[in-house]
């Protein structure tokens, strides 16, 4: 994986024992057990974005289980953002109105706490370096690094002041290299370096395609009176057709602050699906509109959610390496959760490590023996079935829950980018959408919200392997779906005297990886940028 270009640049080398790829909450909570586990281990976490929980983006509500366990005396100093959840709302949604359903037992949210993961990674990072953790915001981990035998033997920081070009501008860096006996790759859904190394060592030989929904998220200031901290509503139906995974989540936090989002699975069909548009209609349902107007969005993001679950799992551990959290798969979807997954997980590498003088190998066979991989077991069979339309996907929800898992079958996941219908070839659904009248005008302002930044003078980190698919090809036969699955912006179909050709527009990017998921031709490859590119989210 090492680039020839570079290949003669003098680096400078850390050494550690571990070095953890990722400063989310998996990440963090491996390393705070690690050194609670064994002080004397050395660890790093390296983290992409400018400051930690810059990148990261959830819902979210949490189980406290893992949290109690990883830290008992939490309580007494909370995450900034912190509510106890006190009453749950599910709701069928039509154009004009809903139905209130039974709230689904995995969605029941009594004894969990609805937090900003952002601002809880923020908190949990100073409780790690207390610990001796050393934390570095801003290092984008570029590559992995292996010996002659394949092993993986730690990363290599990319370079800063490369110009788009490739030249050296004058503050030029070299990114370092760290070494380590063992890397922990806890980089979220899709990450880069796990997207080379499932490939490299064939992790993924014995499951099934791995699957992603995106979510869309905003936090709004809204007038105090109209908030009930601690109301947890989820909604499906309108605005997604019955052959589209969607729905939204809306939580009541404290200070005159809602979270909202909404969740568009990935595997979806119709080439003209526009996830942030199907988000801003369901913003304007009459049922969620009133809690907004006249109010402003504090903060606005995506990211890439990782629904596979049980049946996608790849191998976990290789030569030298290992995948926790959302990296590895562990987010369980009809609860909406992952954040207990993950840290699950984290503590579980820890103490697997710990207890095999930091030897990666069995760590795979431990994950799948333990309750987080139980609990994908139980809910395996409920979002594939949603393949086959709202209603039978339900009626199969309900079966499974009944019987807690047990049906002696399990269906099958295939790769998201696989699904879409080429244009004329299907019926494309009636969107029956709305005027929308609240904010963000469209894709370009929500980027705003964002605060993202990159420098325009750096290379682009979306590489589109073959712009000629793009123009003629793609074009013909899903009308370049680019423009419409991403968003933020990024892609465009422009025309000047050279004729027609995409336009990429790096700058843009929220770092979702939607691009690299869903692309049909598997055409987009999504690397790092420049470390402290990117996002800024702000309690998301």
């Amino acid at each position: 994986m090492n680039q020839p270009a570079t290949a003669s640049i003098e680096r400078d080398v850390m050494e550690y024992d571990v070095v953890t790829v990722g400063g989310g909450p998996a990440g963090l909570s491996f390393a705070i057990r690690l050194k609670q586990l064994n002080p004397e281990i050395t660890v790093c976490v390296i983290e992409k974005a400018s400051n930690i929980g810059a990148h990261i983006l959830s819902g979210a509500v949490i189980e406290t289980g893992p949290l109690d366990a990883l830290l008992p005396n939490w309580r007494s100093n909370p995450p900034p953002i912190c509510i106890d959840a006190k009453h749950d709302e599910f709701w069928l949604l039509t154009k004009t109105g809903g139905h209130k359903l039974p709230t689904p037992p995995g969605m029941a949210n009594h004894g969990n706490v609805i937090i900003s993961l952002g601002a809880m990674c923020a908190w949990l990072a100073p409780q790690a370096e207390a610990l001796g953790v050393e934390i570095y915001p801003g290092f984008a981990a570029a590559e992995t690094l292996h010996d002659a035998s394949g092993k993986v033997i730690g990363v290599r920081i990319g370079d800063m002041g490369v110009a788009k070009d490739g030249a050296h501008k004058p503050g030029f860096t070299a990114g370092i290299d760290i070494h380590a006996k063992v890397t922990v790759l806890a980089e979220g859904a899709r990450g880069h370096l796990t997207k080379r190394l499932i490939k490299r060592f064939q992790l993924d030989a014995d499951c099934d395609p791995q699957g992603y929904s995106i979510g869309i998220k905003e936090l709004w200031q809204v007038a105090e009176e109209r908030v009930t901290p601690g109301k947890i509503v989820h909604s499906f139906g309108w605005p997604a057709d019955s052959h589209t995974y969607g729905g939204s989540f809306l939580y009541h936090l404290d200070q005159g602050r809602i979270a909202l989002g909404y969740v568009s699975g990935l595997d979806y069909t119709d080439p003209n699906y526009k996830p942030w548009e199907a988000f801003q209609q369901w913003k304007n349902h009459p049922m969620v509109k009133p809690l907004l107007d006249g109010g402003n969005i504090l903060s606005a993001g995506a990211r890439a959610i990782v629904t596979g679950g049980y049946q996608s799992l790849p191998r976990c551990d290789m030569p030298g390496a290992l995948l926790i959290g959302d990296t590895a798969g562990l987010l369980n979807v009809p609860k909406v959760k992952g954040t207990h997954q993950a840290i699950r997980s984290g503590m579980l590498a820890a103490e697997h490590l710990v207890s095999s003088a930091l030897q990666a190998d069995g760590f795979d066979a431990k994950l799948r023996a333990s309750d987080a991989m139980a609990e994908l077991k139980t809910v395996r069979n409920i979002k594939p079935a949603f393949k086959k339309g709202l209603w039978f996907g339900m009626l199969n929800a309900a079966w499974e829950t009944v019987t807690n898992g047990y049906s002696p079958w399990t269906l099958k996941n295939k790769a998201d980018w696989s699904s879409l219908h080429k244009l004329g070839q299907f019926e494309a659904p009636k969107r029956d959408y709305v005027e929308r009248t609240l904010i963000p005008r469209d894709r370009l302002q929500s980027v705003y919200y964002a605060a993202t930044s990159h420098d325009e003078d750096q290379p682009v980190h979306l590489h589109v392997l073959n712009t000629d698919v793009c123009v003629s090809q793609c074009a013909k036969e899903y009308a370049n779906p680019c423009t419409r699955f991403c968003p933020a912006g990024v892609y465009e179909m422009v025309e000047d005297a050279a004729g027609k050709r995409l336009q990429v527009n790096a700058a843009n990017c929220v770092h979702c990886k939607t691009c690299d998921i869903k692309d049909p031709y598997e055409n987009i490859n999504w690397v790092t940028p420049e470390g402290g590119s990117g996002p800024n989210y702000q309690n998301l």
